[in-house]
């Protein structure tokens, strides 16, 4: 027996030894000297050094040394951000949004039932659906983001958002006969929110087909959800007697909201939907976030008395193309264009905390040089590098793992040339877990690529 208990204890002792010096040997430890540091913590550091070791920041400051086992980086004329977050971004997600119906249905409440299941599905969770490996997701870290929220796509509930690293991180030796599920090294947290659209189309036809029918949709779900609970527990105390409870996973999925255990994102642009979507909130005691938020500036006496954040989206309106060039065009949509990116600094102004999505926009490049249109129309700058980094990792209930520089948090950074938000800023390294990744566009069909570390 005795025998036995120190074979076990050698081969453990082994297995330890064998995934220290793994991790030992592999190359990511990374020191950046001398560099301009934007923590988004406080106010930046003139002149710098951060040093990444096993994923995670493990110093910076301005007396920082680099280690000697770093791979040093002379940052000379460089400026280090936290990595970038998109608030709003389906990228990387497989999830059908509209399928086709069959051919017929045997009767009305069937056809009902599967309509309900395409724009009522607050079950369908982000990270089951995460494709790590889409090449489109990697795609984002070559404009500095490194992690999105992860929204699901579709009409009014959508589902579960996922916070997730573009990226996966250093990938392990594997210790044993079972490897790990790859996806679970890119999700940061999950899940994130509960996301409802009471302006978009219920699709294909009949109930609900407008605001109003969304909002009564909406709150007749809630309501049910409120009422299976009630149901429930009833019964566990009756034990016998009365009829069996209904099971509805898609109501069960709503308890977490009803509780406050994650916030609800009610997708609103106009100012009408925001003020229906906080009162809705504010019937059902959810924690309400504000996605879209086109026309949040109108309404922000009502977003501060409620405590709501706001997830702006940076897609701004423009011109219809199939507009002739000399064609006018409504004195509303004139104002909504030129009004789009001044609203963040009337957030910033009312004390607000935003962050910003990229839902709709077709260039991943468009996204910071949307960020640096509000700069110009009165955001501060630091105020937009927050909403890009910690703000949206606080809304995203992150902000103790990422979102700024500082030690112990994960190692997402990015290494530019220049000002973010300055035209011809170029980036020159991407950090995503401590694992440096490919900044270049993918080489054209038979060309190659500069690979990661």
């Amino acid at each position: 027996m005795r025998t036995h208990t120190r074979f076990g204890v050698c081969v453990i002792a082994a297995a330890a030894a064998y995934a220290v010096g793994a991790r030992a040997d592999a190359p990511h430890i990374y020191a950046i000297r001398g560099a301009r540091l934007v923590t988004a913590a406080g106010a930046p550091i003139a002149s710098g050094t951060i040093v990444i070791r096993n994923g995670v920041i493990d110093a910076v400051g301005a007396d920082v040394q680099a280690p000697p086992d770093a791979m040093a980086i002379d940052g000379t004329g460089l400026t280090v951000y936290p990595g970038l977050i998109d608030m709003g971004n389906s990228t990387g997600l497989d999830v059908e949004t509209n399928p086709a119906p069959q051919e017929s249905f045997q009767t009305t409440e069937d056809q009902e039932r599967w309509k309900r299941s395409n724009i009522f599905r607050p079950d369908l969770a982000a990270a089951d659906h995460l494709q790590p490996d889409a090449p489109d997701l990697a795609r984002l870290a070559s404009v500095g983001v490194t992690t999105v929220l992860s929204v699901p796509p579709g009409s009014i509930v959508r589902g579960q958002s996922a916070l997730v690293n573009v990226a996966a991180g250093v990938d392990e030796p594997q210790i044993g006969a079972v490897a790990d599920v790859r996806k679970g090294l890119q999700i940061v947290r999950a899940p994130v929110a509960l996301h409802v659209g009471l302006g978009a189309s219920g699709g294909r036809g009949g109930y609900p087909a407008s605001l109003m029918g969304n909002i009564a949709f909406v709150r007749q779900h809630f309501l049910d959800a409120q009422h299976q609970q009630l149901v429930r527990q009833h019964d566990e105390r009756a034990k016998t007697g009365g009829p069996r409870p209904s099971y509805d996973p898609a109501l069960d999925a709503l308890q977490p909201a009803l509780a406050r255990r994650i916030p609800v994102a009610f997708e609103a642009d106009l100012g009408r939907e925001i003020l229906r979507s906080l009162n809705m909130a504010k019937e059902f005691n959810l924690d309400p976030l504000i996605t879209g938020a086109r026309e949040a500036d109108q309404v922000v006496d009502a977003l501060k008395a409620s405590g709501a954040r706001i997830i702006y989206n940076l897609n701004y309106p423009v011109r219809s193309r199939a507009l002739a060039p000399d064609a006018d065009e409504p004195l509303r949509m004139l104002r909504e264009r030129a009004q789009a990116p001044k609203t963040p600094a009337a957030l910033e102004k009312a004390g607000i905390v935003f962050a910003f999505s990229s839902a709709g926009i077709r260039e991943p490049r468009d996204f910071v040089r949307h960020a640096a249109r509000a700069v110009k129309e009165g955001l501060p700058p630091a105020a937009a590098v927050r909403a890009l980094t910690i703000n949206a990792a606080r809304i995203a209930g992150a902000d103790a793992r990422l979102g700024s520089l500082e030690r112990g948090k994960i190692a997402n950074a990015i290494v530019t040339d220049g000002d973010l938000f300055e035209e011809r800023t170029k980036i020159r390294h991407v950090f995503i877990d401590g694992k440096m990744v490919d900044v270049e566009p993918p080489a054209p069909a038979g060309g190659r690529g500069r690979g990661g570390s």
